[in-house]
Parts: structure tokens; C-alpha cells; sequence
């Protein structure tokens, strides 16, 4: 039998007080259970849905359909011909955050984009004029614009450019930015995959100083009165809500503004809201996810005609 390491049970005692939380939450990652398959609709729905389909939950966005276990939606030809978007719930959870924010938005721009699936729950929920998706690791932008190509996507454009010349090429120019930021990958664990050292203090250091870097470069793409979403598949404390309180004090003029339909999931880990689901509830692997009022006023500038003609711009 397979037995939990040193380090996931000192990380589940400083997340958890109670010790059927911990022991439930440790179980869930060391002997993982298969989770509901989920689907984001980008087109409308057949009349008849083609899937077996779980009760919606009270928060659940109406675009999207949690299948009964078993259900291979990638399989169906409604997934090659761009009809919906296969989804972990955690990912649904997560940027549902979005669903706070008034619609249409002019722009909505996503820094760490692969392989697209927020970006596309974004154009869905969120109707912007202009979708833009960023991937700085080069490889990963081809199955990123597959995506969005296939999904019929547009007006967008795919960007592999890192988060600090953006953050002075565009200042202040995106409604809405999204950073679904790289993390240790804690919760693929709870999916059955692989993390090497992801519960070692060292690579969650590494992380979460690499979060506060992208972080801060994305809020300075926020236009007055826009919004910042941060997310991550990571369960410790250093990689989300120590991450917000170091950027909160940094950026006073953001704010971590409530999520109504999330309430019930408020991190009970911090003070400000923020919201969490955990492997051992069983709806996901796991997420963590915030969002931010840029409280500044005035009007956002138009994109520099240096970036619209960037090389690390493509327009599809």
C-alpha cells in the first residue's frame, strides 16, 4: 500500500486543523479516484445533449456540463468540429471567478494561456471584442491556436511573449487580464499523475517567486477600473494566499473583491476573499482562485501599434 510522504503530511497539517480534513485530504492525493469528465460549450448545445450529464451545482456556469463517470467526450465528433471544449471541473471552479465581472468587455487578455481552456470559458462568459492569449513557452502556442481555431474563436490573437515587455509595451490597456499561474501541480496527484517534488519547500519557493514576478508584470496590463484573476492547481499556502497578500501589499490600488456565487467556498486559509476546492470533496483535483479590483480611475489607452505588429503576435 502506498504510503503518504513526510512532506504531504506536514503540508496537510498546515492547511487543515481538523484531523478527518487532513486524513481525507491526504487519502485523495496518495489513492487518487477518478473524477466526472466536463465539458465547456462554445457553440450552442445540441437539442438533445449527445453525454450522460450529473445534476448542475447551484454555482455551476450554464456553460458547462459535468458528465456522468465513463463518458469520453474527446472521442465524439462534436469535440473535432468545435462544439465544446474538454475541461477539469478544478479549471471550471477557478475561472468562474470571471463570471463576477459585467459583460461584454472590450478585452480580455490571458498570460499563461496553454492550452486554452480558460481563455476559452473567457470568450464564452465574458463576449470581449478582442481575445488575446499569451503562451511564452514557444512549444506549447501550436496546440494553443489549434485550440482556438477549432473552437472558431475570433476576433483573437495567440502571443508568446514573456509577462515583462508586456507589461511595458501595453500598461493599462486590458479590462480583464487572467493569470492561471505555473505552480508545483500539486492536484495532478490527485488525478493519478505525475509531480516530482512538487510538496518540496525549495520548488514551492521557486513557484511562488515566479508567480509574484507574472503577477506583477499583469497588473500593469489592468486598464482603470478592470480586473485581475489569479488562479493556480496548487494546494500550499506560499503559492496562493501568501502570493495575494504579498501582491495586495504591493499593489494597493487592488483589491480582492467578493464572488457571490462562490461564497461557500471561501478559503478558510486567509482574511480577504478567495476561494478553494479540495481532492477529497470530489468534485475536482483541486484549485485556487482570486480576483482583483483595480480601483484606479480613468480611461484606458489604445494598444501601442508596436504591439499589434509584434513578431511574437499572431492574429488568427
Amino acid at each position: 500500500m502506498k504510503e503518504p510522504s513526510k512532506l504531504l503530511l506536514k503540508l496537510s497539517q498546515r492547511l487543515f486543523t481538523e484531523a478527518t480534513d487532513r486524513d481525507a485530504f491526504v487519502e485523495a492525493i496518495v489513492h487518487p479516484q477518478p473524477f466526472h469528465p466536463c465539458i465547456l460549450w462554445c457553440r450552442d448545445r445540441p437539442d438533445e445533449s449527445p453525454f450522460a450529464t450529473e445534476s448542475p451545482l447551484p454555482w455551476q456556469p450554464a456553460c458547462v456540463d459535468r458528465l456522468a463517470l465513463g463518458q469520453r467526450p474527446g472521442q465524439h465528433p462534436l469535440h473535432q468540429e468545435g462544439y465544446f471544449y474538454c475541461l477539469d471541473f478544478s479549471s471550471v471552479f477557478a475561472v468562474s471567478v470571471l463570471l463576477a465581472i459585467e459583460k461584454p468587455v472590450d478585452r480580455v487578455f490571458d498570460m499563461c494561456a496553454a492550452p486554452g481552456g480558460k481563455s476559452l470559458f473567457a470568450w464564452v462568459a465574458l463576449q470581449p471584442k478582442l481575445l488575446l492569449s499569451n503562451e511564452v513557452i514557444g512549444k506549447r502556442t501550436a496546440p494553443l491556436i489549434a485550440n482556438l481555431k477549432r473552437c472558431q474563436v475570433h476576433p483573437a490573437a495567440v502571443l508568446s511573449v514573456d509577462s515583462k515587455p508586456l507589461a511595458d509595451l501595453i500598461p493599462g490597456t486590458c479590462p480583464v487580464v487572467m493569470v492561471d499561474a505555473p505552480c508545483t501541480g500539486q492536484s495532478l496527484l490527485a488525478k493519478g499523475d505525475e509531480a516530482p517534488g512538487c510538496f518540496h519547500p525549495i520548488n514551492i519557493n521557486k513557484n511562488a517567486n515566479r508567480q509574484k514576478r507574472i503577477l506583477a508584470n499583469s497588473a500593469q496590463l489592468v486598464a482603470p477600473g478592470g480586473f485581475l484573476a489569479y488562479m493556480t492547481c496548487a494546494y500550499s499556502l506560499e503559492e496562493n494566499e501568501q502570493v495575494c497578500t504579498w501582491f495586495l501589499e504591493r499593489f494597493p490600488q487592488f483589491e480582492a473583491i467578493v464572488v457571490p456565487h462562490l461564497s461557500s467556498y471561501q478559503s478558510h486559509l486567509a482574511d480577504f476573499p478567495c476561494y478553494r476546492i479540495w481532492p477529497h470533496h470530489r468534485l475536482g483535483a483541486g484549485a485556487f482562485a482570486a480576483l482583483f479590483h483595480n480601483r484606479q480611475k480613468g480611461n484606458p489607452p489604445e494598444m501601442a501599434e508596436v504591439f499589434l505588429q509584434h513578431p511574437g503576435v499572431k492574429w488568427l
